[in-house]
């Protein structure tokens, strides 16, 4: 069984990192299965960075056979995407756009397979024995309000709440996507072990690494509306990643390199 599954992971890694890199780009292959309109260039380096964020605790879980975290992991994925199934029929039987119900098809296989991975992996002991380090157990929380205030602002549509310009549908898209990430953070504070807290950690230096160079070319160009929202987007962006590279790169008893990390 976990041999499969190992392998299985693999190929979904390869999947989301290849999406990744195509949304990034724009090629067509990514752009012909989008199917909301509207979306500007940089609404497509946040989904890319999304399926980034997404492949990274993956690829960590599969190499490092850390199987009970991946419960944080298909947590994630249902509550991403199972509101973006709903969404997307909706937008799809008003409009009468096959391309959008399909979407919403893909994201029920993708929470499904979220649902059957947590209830999996949520019964595998863990090693607890490396707690959470305090500074990232306080970060997760300030995270989890933030997603959570940015989240509920793009669900009700307000305005400039992110640093660019989307459409409704989208702002509906981002906003769960980001509610979705919250639930990751609070499945981590429920179980607060180190182990349970690095897939996070990968997931948004990825997320990061994907983000922070089009944030910084356009902090002295933005346009006043959205000067705030870059700034604070930009600085959690830094914050988090040196966070991130601290904790998983050179603190000793957490870094990838230890034994069991």
């Amino acid at each position: 069984m976990t041999k499969a599954l190992r392998t299985l992971l693999f190929l979904i890694c390869a999947i989301e990192f290849f999406f990744a890199l195509a949304f990034f780009l724009q090629w067509p292959v990514a752009m012909n299965l989008w199917p909301f309109l509207g979306t500007t260039p940089l609404t497509f380096v946040f989904v890319s960075s999304i399926f980034a964020a997404a492949a990274a605790p993956t690829l960590w879980v599969a190499i490092s056979q850390n199987y009970g975290a991946l419960a944080g992991i298909g947590l994630d994925y249902f509550a991403v995407l199972a509101p973006l199934s709903v969404l997307s029929f909706r937008l799809g039987a008003s409009s009468g756009n096959p391309q959008m119900t399909a979407f919403g098809l893909a994201c029920v296989l993708g929470a499904l397979f979220g649902v059957g991975i947590f209830l999996w992996s949520v019964r595998i002991r863990m090693d607890i024995t490396l707690p959470m380090p305090r500074p990232v157990r306080w970060s997760f929380a300030v995270f989890i309000i933030g997603l959570l205030f940015v989240g509920v602002g793009l669900i009700l549509n307000m305005p400039n709440v992110i640093p660019w310009t989307v459409t409704p549908e989208l702002s509906g898209v981002i906003g769960w996507t980001f509610l979705g990430a919250a639930s990751y953070f609070v499945y981590a504070l429920l179980r607060p072990s180190w182990l349970n807290s690095a897939g996070q950690l990968i997931g948004f230096l990825a997320y990061d690494v994907v983000l922070i160079v089009p944030f910084l070319t356009r902090l002295p160009t933005t346009v006043p509306e959205f000067r705030v929202s870059l700034t604070v987007y930009t600085a959690v962006l830094i914050y988090s990643g040196l966070l991130a590279i601290y904790y998983l790169f050179l603190h000793k008893p957490t870094r990838l390199l230890t034994k069991g990390s």
